[in-house]
């Protein structure tokens, strides 16, 4: 493919084998770390536009993570708007969602269902650091799993370092470092050292991806307690299914709540659905009249990326 316009750098949306690639800087420094410093990519700020094969293309915060977009295309007749990835609100890291109006509406729905509706995330933020600090008091590590692109970061923004030390996995800590360069900030951390004496990691948090989970790598923190979080934690029997101890729902996602007022805002009578529970999600917007049809897309998003069923686990 000549051109590739990139909503956000997870792996299910940014691949390799592309000419040249049109993102926002913050996806661009992470995909030059994860597909190689050698790509060709060329910046776009949001809200700037472009003229791309006749046709005027902007982008647009979509507050999944950092750099994520929305991408609006339109000519004299007619706008289109691709949601990408995206969740309302701030989380303190990324850009905010910033509505977009448009007559076509592309969107995600990978929890188009009404039991997805998350809490307050600063609720869930005191809830993980109490965890810790439990498990400090009781002599134990802490490990806390979340994506090494855009749920750790999030994660490790909103820890209390006065709870103890904080150490992370290299994979997430060499994502941390490309940020950190462009000028994110996050409270201060140790790659893991496998030499280091192990008693070191008693009363401390170790941030890891979902891949560390049953490697021998996780087994030098015993004693710990291991915890995840997801959106998919909302589920009855999901924190039984990943084997770990304590499950916080935490999403990078919209919940139920959240999709709909996305189409709400995008004011668009033609809606797309796409991912997840696209049918359910679709079938909801035409009985509210709305023009609504399901989009089926070659990859299906994060689940796949990472080899689990629907409902089980989420980047």
């Amino acid at each position: 493919m000549n051109k590739a316009l990139i909503t956000h750098a997870h792996a299910d949306h940014a691949r390799s084998g592309m000419k040249n690639y049109l993102a926002h800087p913050h996806s661009n420094a992470v995909m030059k770390h994860r597909l190689g410093a050698d790509i060709k990519v060329q910046d776009i700020a949001y809200s700037e536009e472009l003229s791309v094969n006749g046709v005027k293309v902007s982008f647009h915060p979509a507050g999944h993570v950092p750099g994520s977009a929305q991408i609006r295309v339109s000519d004299e007749k007619e706008t289109w708007v691709i949601s990408g990835d995206y969740k309302l609100g701030d989380d303190g890291l990324s850009e905010p969602y910033e509505p977009v109006k448009c007559d076509h509406f592309i969107t995600e729905s990978t929890f188009g269902l009404p039991v997805y509706r998350w809490k307050d995330a600063q609720e869930i933020y005191s809830e993980i650091n109490d965890w810790w600090a439990r498990n400090t008091e009781a002599g134990l590590c802490s490990v806390l799993l979340g994506y090494s692109f855009g749920k750790a970061q999030r994660l490790h923004k909103h820890l209390n370092p006065e709870i103890g030390k904080i150490f992370m996995h290299g994979a997430i800590a060499n994502t941390n470092e490309v940020l950190e360069a462009i000028g994110y900030s996050f409270p201060k951390a140790t790659y893991v050292n496998p030499e280091i004496d192990k008693k070191r990691y008693r009363g401390s948090l170790v941030l890891a991806p979902p891949s560390a989970m049953g490697s021998s790598w996780i087994r030098q923190f015993k004693p710990y307690k291991i915890a995840t979080a997801s959106g998919w934690m909302a589920l009855r029997g999901a924190k039984r299914r990943r084997n770990v101890d304590r499950g916080f729902v935490l999403s990078d996602h919209a919940d139920w709540a959240q999709l709909n007022r996305a189409v709400e805002l995008s004011e668009a009578e033609n809606v797309y659905v796409t991912h997840g529970y696209s049918s359910v999600f679709s079938k909801w917007l035409r009985d509210k009249g709305l023009n609504a049809q399901i989009l089926k897309t070659e990859f299906e998003g994060e689940l796949a990326e990472i080899g689990e069923s629907q409902n089980k686990e989420e980047s």
